[in-house]
């Protein structure tokens, strides 16, 4: 559908009044097809008591001097009349007769005065001066409404120097000047955009225009370009061009033929603008064919709900229209033009409730009736209608059911403020409009809930939020493929394995279906568990690979595995089918990183996955994507992923929310959706000390636990803490030997001000509290102990069993007590100890 800014302007073709010479400027051309000989603008003087004249646009010969001065007393003057008013006025001669004020004006001349008003505010007004005597015709009335706001937006916004110029330009209206003998055209840049070419790319000849145009409406421009020798008159057609993305764009052409010397077509002068749709001027078959091929574009309820307005508003010269859903017993609006709650019944504004007002249908029985017949009513000014319609169309009211498959999809309302007279043909053409767009509102409506669907899919299948990390910064992106279904198989996931590491994936599920998104779902929460029992990364993989292989289902995955340990920046890679990833240097250097890679997962059941080692130093910025990002039509990985580089080395680290929106780009109709996932590894600012024992199991095997905890606390100087401490370990490590089999180990971490206790066996059973707690019970206070006496206490699988951990405050010491800023030591361990 048109979606020119002269579209949704609403800018409509003036009729062609013969130009004075052909070699005019553009403004000059489109001033001379709206009839338009002088244009003037007067503004209020500052004691409000007077029009100024401030700028003349003189555009041929005219006997009428526009006054520099023009009071503002009621009656003195057309243009003081209008400001008064408010409302354009076209005076006749007898009229201007009558108001000496305006100056000396022949008989054979026409004038209108048009109120220059934004924001309420009266801010003057344009005078307009057409050389012929009998008026403005409607369509060149309209077209210096038009003009006439436009200049007023920019008086409004306190534009300085010349607006009549600068009005026109953003009216966007194209004119040419065309020679037929040789094929030479000369056209302006607003012609160039609205067929789609650059004003560097044109080489002036009138076929590299019609190369544009759909070859059903060439017949119909070369009657243009090859005007009838007997036929020197004016000419109007419609036809359509071809976007570079290709879009289709209906324009309005209007010329008139100018005669040579011998008789012969010597010139043709023209405008073009953006199609108006449903003009009264135009052939039904026109009007419908633009709204069929609309509606076709149109694939949500608001890109209907935009044709709808296009196609009736203006061409009817309706004031409202208003497009609602019938969803079960309610109308939903979707739509109402103009949108502001004052336009509307007062009804509608005391239950306004979000953005559309909805309401039952059986608070509206005329308009319930109206739908239970299903046929277009117009209904006269002066027609009884209930409060929650009245004042939509006090001048006259067309409801439209929408008809779909053998029911109603909705209504639209178009209301006039003046008496609006029916024409005949209206009622037969607003049918056939009504189940156009019933039938592509039910569409809409079913296209708007599969996405909705859709997205709400994705979004529960990734990660909501990132964690916090304390030795770096991570950031995602997704953006869902422009074509077809928008959801796909591209994930990725951040994951806390410890207080100092961290895994990061991406992965992408073959295919763009839910089918796909499934799986990608099936194959993240997969991962996620493999890697917080803490099993390696290589294993992680081949656990996941195994899963999707039994499945049973033809889809495979590729996935990229990195485990980073946030203190030493030592990174383990794993590649099963997917890209490498990229990293950035804190000096700006780029590179792909050579990681081994395996099969994609779901192939065979029984691949390698070997892992690749590199350290990353703090600043670095390591990068994840997905194919989407590096690889399309016409677009080879190899180049993709040096362009990827390329935005990588350009983007500032500082930002990496901003970094990552740099490397998307602008992707355009993306083909395939789009995973993105950024860690900063900035490293730690203070590295935890850290201290083990392997527990034995002896009968004094609590004891040495203890007194390696109380000299590894001495060695940390967290006396404070010890009897604390030293109760934590007592309880958990008897709790561990007492219920468990297999080995015992004991790990003291002091980060911070805090030191965390983990006790670690080989049963992945969690430890349980008991229920009930009586005089007479004798288990199970140990954990209540524990809990009361630490700041945070849990457990958590591990590979081969689970951890039990506490973590204790120590209170206020020495700075730097307790951290290292690089490799720190711990307590020596004791027999069977080990320190790390």
């Amino acid at each position: 559908m048109p979606h020119d800014g002269s579209a949704r302007a609403g800018v409509s073709l003036p009729r062609v009044s013969p130009p004075e010479e052909a070699d005019t400027s553009a403004h000059d051309r489109a001033l001379a097809f709206a009839g338009v000989a002088v244009a003037a603008v007067y503004v209020p003087g500052a004691d409000q008591q007077e029009l100024r004249l401030t700028e003349t646009l003189r555009r041929a010969a005219s006997e009428y001097r526009p006054p520099e001065r023009l009071p503002l007393s009621e009656g003195s003057s057309p243009e003081a009349d209008a400001v008064r008013t408010e409302l354009p006025l076209w005076p006749t001669a007898a009229d201007l007769a009558a108001h000496p004020e305006g100056g000396p004006l022949s008989t054979d001349v026409s004038l209108g005065a048009l109120p220059l008003t934004a924001e309420g505010r009266r801010l003057g007004c344009l005078v307009v001066v057409g050389a012929a005597g009998d008026g403005f015709e409607a369509e060149q009335r309209h077209f210096l409404e038009r003009y006439a706001d436009a200049i007023a937006r920019l008086l409004a916004a306190g534009a300085e120097g010349p607006v009549l110029g600068l009005a026109l330009r953003g009216l966007r209206v194209g004119t040419f000047v065309l020679v037929p003998d040789t094929g030479l055209i000369e056209a302006d840049e607003n012609l160039l955009g609205l067929v789609g070419i650059a004003p560097a790319e044109f080489d002036g000849r009138a076929d590299t225009l019609l190369a544009h145009a759909l070859p059903e409406d060439m017949h119909a421009l070369v009657s243009v370009v090859e005007p009838d020798t007997q036929a020197f008159a004016r000419r109007e057609l419609e036809f359509r061009v071809r976007g570079s993305a290709g879009e289709m764009r209906w324009l309005s052409l209007s010329c008139r033929v100018l005669a040579g010397g011998d008789d012969r077509p010597a010139r043709v002068l023209g405008v073009v603008t953006a199609a108006r749709v449903l003009r009264r001027g135009s052939d039904d078959v026109s009007r419908i064919q633009w709204l069929t091929a609309a509606l076709d574009e149109a694939t949500t309820v608001h890109d209907v709900g935009r044709v709808v307005v296009t196609a009736l508003r203006e061409p009817l010269d309706a004031d409202r229209v208003a497009l609602a859903e019938l969803q079960g017993d309610r109308l939903m609006v979707t739509v109402l033009d103009p949108p502001q709650p004052s336009a509307w019944p007062e009804a509608w504004r005391d239950q306004w409730r979000t953005e559309w007002p909805d309401a039952p249908i059986s608070a509206l029985p005329t308009l319930q009736l109206a739908l239970r017949d299903g046929r277009p009513d117009l209904w006269p000014a002066g027609t009884a209608v209930e409060p929650g319609l009245a004042g939509i169309g006090s001048g006259g009211l067309a409801v439209l059911p929408l008809p779909a498959r053998g029911r109603i999809a909705g209504v639209c309302l178009i209301g006039w403020d003046t008496p609006h007279t029916f024409l005949p043909d209206e009622r037969s053409l607003l049918t056939a409009t009504a189940a156009l767009v019933g039938h592509s509102l039910k569409r809409a409506r079913e296209h708007d809930a599969e996405q909705e669907l859709a997205t709400m899919l994705q979004r529960s299948l990734l990660p909501r939020r990132l964690p916090q990390l304390p030795g770096g910064t991570a950031v995602a992106r997704y953006l869902p493929a422009r074509r077809g279904l928008q959801v796909g198989g591209d994930w990725y996931d951040v994951i806390a394995l410890s207080e100092d590491r961290v895994a990061l994936v991406i992965g992408d599920v073959q295919g763009h279906s839910a089918g796909a998104a499934t799986i990608m779902g099936q194959m993240r929460t997969a991962v996620r568990a493999y890697a917080v029992e803490g099993h390696p990364p290589d294993v992680v993989v081949s656990h996941a690979n195994r899963l999707l292989v039994g499945m049973e289902t033809d889809l495979f995955a590729t996935c990229c595995y990195a485990e980073l340990d946030l203190e030493q920046g030592n990174t383990l890679f794993v590649r099963a089918g997917h890209l490498a990833p990229l990293v950035r240097r804190p000096d700006g250097s780029t590179e792909e990183i050579e990681v081994e890679g395996g099969l994609p997962l779901g192939i065979l059941a029984e691949a390698e996955f070997p892992m690749t080692a590199v350290e990353l130093t703090p600043g670095t910025v390591l990068a994840l994507v997905t194919d989407g990002l590096v690889e399309a039509a016409g677009l080879p990985v190899d180049e993709g992923m040096g362009l990827t580089r390329a935005a990588l080395a350009a983007a500032d680290p500082a930002d990496l929310g901003l970094m990552a929106d740099r490397l998307l780009g602008d992707a355009g109709r993306r083909e395939d959706d789009v995973a993105l996932l950024l860690l900063r590894y900035d490293g730690m600012r203070t590295r935890p000390i850290r201290a083990g024992w392997v527990v034995w199991r002896l009968p004094d095997a609590v004891m040495h636990a203890r007194r390696f905890t109380a000299r590894t606390l001495r060695q940390w100087k967290t006396e404070a803490v010890s009897d604390a401490v030293l109760l934590v370990v007592s309880e958990l490590v008897t709790n561990a030997l007492v219920h468990t089999q297999g080995p015992v180990r004991l790990d003291l971490t002091l980060r911070g001000d805090r030191v965390r206790i983990c006790v670690g066996d080989s049963s992945p059973r969690a430890p349980a509290k008991p229920v009930i707690v009586d005089w007479e019970s004798t288990g199970g206070r140990g954990l209540l102990l524990v809990e009361a006496m630490s700041e945070a206490f849990g457990t958590m699988p591990v590979a081969g069993g689970k951890q039990v951990w506490s973590e204790i405050v120590v209170p206020h010491r020495d700075e730097g007590a307790g951290a290292v800023e690089s490799g720190g030591s711990g307590a020596p361990g004791g027999p069977g100890g080990s320190v790390r």
